[in-house]
This record gives C-alpha cells, sequence and structure tokens, in this order.
C-alpha cells in the first residue's frame, strides 16, 4: 500500500510509477508530468514500494509544468543540433513562462524559428521516451561530452561519488539530472518566443552565447490562450501607458532610475498615504535612515562580502562609503541605540527607503527592473511567544493593502536550504513551525516551496495575480536570525536577562516602483477614482460657461477631487475623445441648459451618460466612491 495525492492505493510487488499513471488512467497529456517519491523528484520508471508516499502532479502545477518545460527545451535542443550541428549546447533551464536553452557557436534570428518549429515538430512525432544513465565515474562523464567544454566545465563541478546522469532521445544525449516527461509525444504545441544574447553563467568574461526562448503545451488550445494573453499583455504594457499618461520616463543619464512626472507622483503619493494610513492603525512607526553609510556597516551586515559587486561606493574624507541597497542594517542601528525590555515587544519599524543596486544593463525592465527603488519595508522586533500572532498580523495588513487594487494573492511557505545557513537547527524548526502554525491558522491556502527560504530563515512569499491572471512576486515575509545577531541585539526579559529578539523583515508593495509598474498593467491605465491622477474634467461649450466651470472646480477640490477645464476652441467631441484616451474618469459637459439649471452633463469613463444631475448628488456619489476606495463606479451601475 502507497500514499499517491493523499489516497491509499495498493501496489504491486516491483510497480514503478509508470504502472502507477496506468493503473490511475493518468494517460492524458497534461497528467502525470512529474513524480515525487517521499518528497524527492524521480522519473515515472523509478520502482516503488510500500509505505512510499508519492506525489503526481499535472501540467497545472508548477511541479508539472518545471519537468514538461525542461523536457521540452531537450526537444529544442535537438532540433537546433539537427539544423545548426556545429552549435555547443550549454544548459536550459524552466522559468517562469516555458524555457531557454543557450547554445555557444550558434547564430539565428527570429526569421529562423519557423524551420526550428518545423524540426521540433518532426522530433515530437518521433515520441522519443527519454532514458536516464547514470554515468559510473567523473572520467567516465567526461568522455561523453569531450567536445563540449561548457559540459566539461559542469562536471568538474560535482563533488566526488556524487551521482551524475545524462538523458538519451534519439540521436540527442545531454547532461541532466533529470527527471523528464515519459514521452516526448505529451508536447502537443510548441513555439520559439525570442533570442537575445547571454553569457556563459550570467558572466559578462566570459563566453558569449545565444540564448533561445521557446514555450509548449499539452493541448494547442492553451498555447492561443497563452498568445492571446501576451497581445493582452502588449495592450497593457506599463512602459507604454507611462509615457502615454505622462507617469514616468527614463534619461540617458540615468539608466534604470526612473524620473516620476507629476501625474505619475499623484498616484505615487495616494499609494504611499494608504500605506501608512494602514501602518499607523497597525501600531507601526516609521524611520527614515541615511542613503550612504560607512564601509564597516555593510561589514557588519555581510553586505560587504556578499553584495558589494552589487553597491555604489563612493570615497569621502579617506573613508570608502556605501549607498544602501537594502535598509535592514539601518534599523538594526535604530533599534540598538536604544535599551528595550519585554514590554516594549513587540515592536514595529516602518520605513520607505529608497535604495540602489547595480543591476546588469541587460535584466533592466522598465519600472519592473530598476537599479533606484524604494522599499516599504519594515521590521518586527519580538519574542518567540510573539511569532504567530504578529505574522497572523503582517497576513491581516496585507489582505487589507492590496483589496483596493483588486488584487488576489497567494502565498509560499519557503524553508530551509539544504546548505550554507545559519541557526542552530533548533531556531529553524521553531521558526518554520511558526510560520506554518500562523498561516494553517489564518486557514488559507499555501503551498510549502522547499528548500528555498532564505540562508537566515525561512519565509513566506507573496505572489499577487492581476486582472488577465499573471502572476508577480511582490512581498515577502522572512524570519531574520541573522541579522539580530550580527547587531549584538538585545532586550531585557522578564526575568531580567539579556535576551536576543528575534525579527520579522516584511515589505509588502516590495517596490514602490515595480509595483506601480504592476498596477499600471493591471488596470490597463483605467485607474479607480481614488488612486487616479484624472479625476474629473470639465468641457465647456462656450467661454460663458467658464465662470460655472470654475466654481464646480472649486468645489471638487474642497471635496478632495482633483479637476481641470478643458477650454480650448476645440469641439466638444474632441475634447472628450482626448479625456478618454488620458483615462479621466469623470467627464462634466457645461452648456447653456446646465450652467441655467445648476446641473451637470456627465459621462464616465467606460461611457455612461447621466443628464441633468445635481451637484449635490454628484458630489455625494463620487466623495464616496474615493473615500472608500471603491473599484466600481456608482454611475455605472445599471439603475
Amino acid at each position: 500500500m502507497i500514499t499517491c495525492n493523499e489516497k491509499e492505493v495498493e501496489v504491486s510487488e516491483g510497480m514503478s510509477g509508470l504502472d502507477l499513471i496506468e493503473k490511475l488512467n493518468l494517460r492524458a497529456p497534461e497528467e502525470a508530468c512529474a513524480l515525487f517519491v517521499n518528497g524527492e523528484p524521480k522519473d515515472f520508471s523509478a520502482p516503488l514500494k510500500s509505505g512510499d508516499i508519492i506525489e503526481i502532479h499535472s501540467f497545472a502545477d508548477k511541479e508539472g509544468k518545471e519537468v514538461f518545460w525542461h523536457t521540452s527545451a531537450h526537444v529544442l535542443a535537438q532540433a537546433i543540433l539537427r539544423l545548426y550541428p556545429d552549435a555547443k549546447p550549454t544548459i536550459g533551464p524552466p522559468i517562469d513562462q516555458g524555457f531557454y536553452y543557450d547554445f555557444a557557436n550558434l547564430s539565428l534570428s527570429e526569421a529562423d524559428f519557423e524551420a526550428i518549429e518545423k524540426e521540433v515538430q518532426a522530433i515530437i512525432k518521433e515520441n522519443y521516451k527519454p532514458q536516464r544513465k547514470q554515468f559510473a565515474t567523473k572520467k567516465e562523464a567526461e568522455k561523453s561530452f569531450t567536445a563540449n567544454p561548457f559540459k566539461l566545465e559542469l562536471i568538474k563541478e560535482f563533488e566526488e561519488g556524487s551521482p551524475i546522469t545524462g538523458y538519451q532521445q534519439g540521436e540527442y544525449f545531454d547532461l541532466c539530472r533529470g527527471p523528464h516527461l515519459t514521452n516526448i509525444g505529451k508536447i502537443k504545441a510548441f513555439k520559439c518566443m525570442k533570442t537575445s544574447a547571454a553569457y556563459w553563467r550570467g558572466d559578462q568574461e566570459r563566453e558569449s552565447l545565444t540564448r533561445v526562448y521557446a514555450i509548449s503545451f499539452p493541448d494547442r488550445k492553451m498555447l492561443k490562450e497563452y498568445l492571446d494573453l501576451l497581445e493582452e499583455a502588449k495592450k497593457r504594457d506599463h512602459r507604454v501607458l507611462g509615457q502615454k499618461l505622462g507617469l514616468f520616463r527614463f534619461f540617458d543619464v540615468a539608466p534604470g532610475m526612473p524620473l516620476i512626472e507629476p501625474h505619475g507622483m499623484i498616484i505615487w503619493n495616494k499609494m504611499l498615504d494608504f500605506w501608512r494610513e494602514l501602518h499607523r492603525k497597525a501600531g507601526y512607526t516609521e524611520i527614515k535612515s541615511p542613503i550612504m553609510m560607512d564601509r564597516s556597516l555593510w561589514e557588519q551586515s555581510g553586505h560587504w562580502a556578499n553584495y558589494r559587486q552589487n553597491m555604489y561606493l563612493s570615497e569621502i574624507d579617506e573613508r570608502t562609503y556605501a549607498i544602501k541597497p537594502m535598509n535592514c542594517p539601518a534599523c538594526m542601528l535604530f533599534f540598538a541605540s536604544n535599551k528595550h525590555s519585554y514590554r516594549d515587544l513587540p515592536m514595529r519599524v516602518g520605513e520607505v527607503g529608497n535604495v540602489h543596486r547595480h543591476e546588469m544593463s541587460g535584466s533592466l525592465s522598465g519600472l519592473l527592473r530598476v537599479r533606484c527603488f524604494h522599499q516599504d519595508d519594515a521590521h518586527i522586533f519580538m519574542k518567540p511567544e510573539d511569532i504567530e500572532s504578529e505574522i497572523l498580523g503582517v497576513l491581516n495588513l496585507v489582505t487589507e493593502l492590496y483589496a483596493p487594487y483588486g488584487l488576489q494573492f497567494n502565498l509560499e511557505l519557503s524553508t530551509r536550504p539544504e546548505k550554507n545557513t545559519i541557526g542552530s537547527d533548533e531556531d529553524w524548526e521553531m521558526t518554520t513551525k511558526a510560520l506554518k502554525a500562523a498561516l494553517d491558522h489564518w486557514g488559507k491556502e499555501y503551498r510549502i516551496n522547499e528548500g528555498d527560504g532564505a540562508f537566515y530563515g525561512p519565509k513566506i512569499d507573496i505572489h499577487v495575480r492581476d486582472t488577465i491572471g499573471r502572476s508577480w512576486q511582490c512581498g515577502t515575509i522572512q524570519l531574520d536570525m541573522s541579522l539580530p545577531e550580527r547587531f549584538n541585539l538585545e532586550y531585557t526579559s522578564s526575568d531580567g536577562t539579556p535576551k536576543r529578539p528575534i525579527m520579522i523583515h516584511r515589505a509588502l508593495y516590495g517596490s514602490l516602483e515595480r509595483f506601480l509598474a504592476i498596477i499600471i498593467e493591471h488596470f490597463a491605465g483605467r485607474f479607480p477614482l481614488w488612486l487616479s491622477p484624472r479625476q474629473i474634467r470639465i468641457v465647456t461649450v462656450a467661454d460663458r460657461h467658464l465662470p460655472f466651470a470654475e466654481v464646480i472646480k472649486e468645489a471638487c477640490e474642497n471635496h478632495g477631487l482633483l479637476c481641470d477645464i478643458d477650454s480650448t476652441n476645440e469641439s466638444v467631441s474632441k475634447k472628450i475623445r482626448l479625456a478618454q484616451i488620458e483615462q479621466v474618469n469623470y467627464m462634466i459637459t457645461l452648456g447653456d441648459e446646465e450652467c441655467e439649471k445648476k446641473t451637470v452633463s456627465l459621462r464616465t469613463r467606460l461611457g455612461a451618460k447621466h443628464q441633468d444631475l445635481s451637484l449635490d448628488h454628484f458630489f455625494s456619489a463620487v466623495t464616496k466612491e474615493a473615500q472608500t476606495r471603491s473599484l466600481q463606479s456608482p454611475f455605472d451601475e445599471a439603475p
């Protein structure tokens, strides 16, 4: 008897994963993509024994996609080698959306994709079953890859005695730890997406490579839906909308460092006002730390040894300073600058700090990947018994923060990495159990990401989903056992002895710049009223209607609403069209009748029209909409 996906299944002696999926009738291409036996990824040819705990993952699961896309990467490499025999394959991992494979000695463009895809289809029809081979020694592995210096370099890095494996499909053999799909006939749809330059091991000093990105699916309909999603995403591209709506821009003199324009600053300040409002209610205090600090601080924090290559340095008065890449060390100084009792804890300290990180120029991408950004950090110093309640407090704060943006979110609990961690086994067990208990208490679904925690503690990653279903990793909640130790932080316990506080490090927006990019794309530039930089525009028919327009504009400002007047000589229809292009929430048209009756004609951004509307009714509705941070306009609702 085994446990498979939490159900008891009877197995016979010598049964394999393949036998099991046959027994369970999991034959569809999207089913049975990945097999885990007692928590370890395995090929479906792996033998099973009584008492095993089995997980079978479909393409719908992250684990299933990873195996599906990694197998597809091998198919891509096989096709390219058939067309370009002199190319040298290096690595081909799955990524969030599909996979890539890097090649040396290869030059191609998107014009070559059609031929590659045709060869891929031919290989898929051959329906190879990837076969695993384990080498007895390093030397045996090296003999299989004598013509490929990149594979030889990888082989040399294996520790003596550790297993080295490769996979064969047809004439193609690759160094790979696996696992793979049972057969490549499961791949029903395949498309090359783009090509770019890359460097071996990501090092600019190493060999230049050609990277080919692609994606595959177990169903052609899935590929069509994915391509449709990409088309919709293009329409929502924050880089295009940011320019069009005058929200931000970049200059060559400051690559990766955005200038937020006036309309963008309106959104920015509304985001921050909301953040501060929630944090005040939740008992946080706020600090602002120096942007540049002495090297000694970064040595103490560990950043100098582990992160110096990404830091901007400066020499002043014969001392070396670094512009901060993180806010955390300064908050440690703040805590250490005063004595604390157990009665002071938990102590919640927030900072929206401007940090700088030297990212590679090729990785910069609008506001999503920049060199200068603002993190909404907070550090919570607490006693061990506070962990669960404080984590629950942060999760409730997450829910409150994302709700007015209409963003749903998923959580991942990342546990202790296998190597290079600090802290005792007891500390890791205690903190991981505390995080899990808080998540269980919270009562909503989450997944466990084994071994992906920080080196200093377990963490919860927050993935938000936008209106077209894309997932973005934004916030994080981390238990940090490193910095309190490095900075010798203490509080006096109830029995008078000094104790080390446990610390939560958390960011909810993550990066304000990145979050701004996400909500631009999430709303496609059509921001809800509370967030909008262009809330109301008054369109006058003639100059004689300007005095009443000014009265309404002043009333808007008195109600805390943004309003401008379009009194240009253009036609009313052109003025309305411009307002729609600029995503103005409400357009008020004033003519003779409106001025005489002291009413307004209202048009919403979605096209709903209201005539002869009293100002009292209008202001009552829109002020409520703004103050409650509603995502829905009352004037767009059905009567």
